[in-house]
């Protein structure tokens, strides 16, 4: 069948496949009417104070700041500048993104002679799944899109095996601009070092390794200190090694686990909750099921899993988007695995499947909702400020459930549709006095 199909069909029909049920799939991600949190609203105002520069200096010469992203930045206020306010448009750009990389991970398994009705499924499950739901629903996680496209176009080039030298330069300047997309990028050496260890050790992946390693090394040299010791804006930044064997788990259960919205909650509950056990049992049979295939690829799922999450496994906090290559990774060993698995694999992997999908799907209404609500929250805001002029509006959310959206849409926001909004803006807890009271839909009414 696999032969018949590369008869009919060319190479490029697989990705583009991959790249089109993606669209479809995440349709209500598209006509997102809104946005999701703070860091969009920060950019969107950025971009409204320096109209048509979107070349910094600063952003590219700041190599000593915590998140030094030139690549992404410059994208990301490019993006604000001309779509901010075409919300459609913007969410488009980051789906198709996704859909890219899902087509690049289908394009990689199928070179790999994994079935073109596997790799399809695979690729899907990846982008469909909860952690890549999750980064293509947020404009915020632009970087991660960035640097696991690149991570994804080295392994290509180098798995088609051409002369080193283009192989060598190519690895080398993906690596430099998946570094300047987002720190996480330093995993990519290591990424190619498992590869050349499970993949045979060819040559090709072997050099490709050394090309990752001398830009991730210069710039550990450039920016380790200011990682791991300059302050923190926020907590969650905050790192330990202590931390490693909990963002671990955490990362590991979350994607089976349909009714977690966030990562860094999954183990909330500990193990009183039934969902963890639940999630824990399906990753020992998923554990099994690989090691009955072969120890390499239950060994394989393992270190190229932890490796692509790497730094983030010592931060204070897991989050979604950081899953985002992980998920890549593990879902394409465990789509390499599939022809070579029994029923009882198969059937494991399928739950699995069925499970990442569900949650993926929970994940893509809540994100639209978040930005239904964030459509009519901002503007109402906004003509509220410039109405008080200079006086605190003291809000509170109706519903305390949805208290962490409009914490995260009152975060630090220089402005909004040209209205100054800053410290004018305070939210208040449940019961304590408020000005103004937040509705369900976003809508801003007298208590």
């Amino acid at each position: 069948m696999a032969a018949d199909m590369r008869g009919k069909w060319p190479e490029w029909s697989l990705p583009a496949g991959v790249f089109a049920a993606v669209l479809l799939a995440q349709w209500s991600l598209v006509f997102n009417p809104g946005y999701f949190s703070h860091d969009e609203l920060q950019w969107a105002a950025f971009a409204a104070q320096a109209p048509g520069q979107f070349l910094r200096a600063d952003v590219w010469s700041g190599v000593q700041s915590f998140q030094y992203r030139p690549l992404t930045f410059t994208l990301w206020l490019w993006l604000s500048q001309h779509l901010f306010a075409h919300p459609y448009a913007f969410h488009a750009v980051m789906v198709a993104l996704g859909g890219i990389n899902a087509g690049l991970l289908a394009l990689l398994l199928r070179r790999f002679g994994v079935p073109a009705t596997t790799s399809f499924a695979g690729a899907l499950v990846f982008a469909l799944g909860a952690y890549a739901a999750h980064t293509h629903a947020w404009v915020g996680t632009l970087a991660d899109l960035i640097w696991v496209g690149c991570a994804l176009s080295i392994a290509l080039i180098v798995q088609r095996d051409r002369r080193s030298r283009v192989a060598v330069v190519a690895t080398m300047a993906l690596t430099v601009l998946a570094l300047l997309a987002k720190e996480a990028a330093v995993v990519v050496s290591a990424l190619l070092a498992l590869a050349w260890l499970f993949l045979g050790r060819r040559a090709a992946w072997g050099w490709a390794t050394l090309a990752a390693a001398l830009p991730v090394a210069a710039y550990l040299a450039l920016r380790v200190g200011v990682l791991l010791f300059s302050p923190r804006e926020t907590e969650n930044y905050g790192w330990s090694l202590a931390f490693i064997p909990q963002r671990w788990l955490e990362y590991q259960l979350f994607a089976p686990n349909p009714t977690k919205m966030e990562a860094a909650g999954t183990l909330a509950r500990g193990l009183s909750d039934g969902r963890v056990v639940a999630a824990i049992a399906l990753w020992l049979a998923l554990a099994w099921a690989l090691w009955r295939v072969g120890p390499r690829w239950f060994m394989g799922f393992v270190l190229a899993g932890a490796a692509a999450l790497g730094p983030v496994l010592i931060l204070a906090e897991s989050a979604n988007q950081y899953g985002y290559g992980f998920a890549a990774v593990t879902t394409a060993v465990c789509a390499a695995a599939w022809p070579r698995m029994g029923r009882y694999g198969k059937s494991v992997l399928v739950l699995l499947a069925v499970l990442c999908l569900w949650h993926g799907a929970n994940i893509v209404r809540r994100m639209h909702r978040a930005g239904e609500v964030q459509a009519v929250f901002s503007p109402a805001l906004a003509e509220l400020v410039r109405i008080n002029g200079d006086n605190t509006i003291r809000l509170r959310s109706a519903d305390p459930s949805q208290r962490w959206l409009f914490d995260r849409l009152t975060h630090d926001i220089p402005s909004y549709r040209g209205v100054p909004i800053g410290k004018r803006v305070h939210l208040v807890r449940e019961g304590e006095a408020a000005d103004y009271v937040i509705q369900p839909n976003g809508r801003i009414a007298p208590p």
